[in-house]
């Protein structure tokens, strides 16, 4: 009789999305708005998607201090909010042409007004 150990997977492993986490080195919301920046376009060599990485880690920090209480009331925040998602986008590769930087400005608009509809509330919560 022959004893083969096998290797268990343990239950704490990860899932796919976790994977693409790692390998990525973003949170969860940076990857989000990686996402809405890569996908479907444009094709970006890996210089660029790095350059897309750290426009997504920029944006979510500039975000972050832009959420006042009720900002989704407040038209001054709201355009606030499209200012810095323009100029932090501004910084992208230029395999973003005009109408495509407009459509992801609009996109990731929405994304923030749908995600955060409160200054302390947030779709996404870090892992302790």
């Amino acid at each position: 009789m022959t004893f083969r150990p096998t290797l268990k997977r343990p239950s704490h492993s990860l899932d796919e999305e976790q994977t693409r986490q790692v390998r990525e080195r973003l949170t969860e919301e940076e990857l989000v708005i990686f996402d809405i920046l890569t996908r479907p376009a444009p094709e970006l060599t890996t210089a660029e998607r790095d350059a897309v990485k750290q426009v997504a880690k920029a944006l979510l920090t500039r975000l972050r201090s832009l959420l006042v209480l009720n900002w989704r009331q407040k038209s001054a925040a709201q355009s606030s909010l499209k200012l810095a998602i323009e100029d932090t986008l501004d910084t992208l590769p230029a395999a973003y042409d005009r109408p495509l930087f407009a459509q992801k400005c609009t996109a990731l608009f929405e994304h923030v007004y749908e995600s955060y509809p409160d200054r302390a509330t947030r779709v996404f919560v870090e892992a302790l």
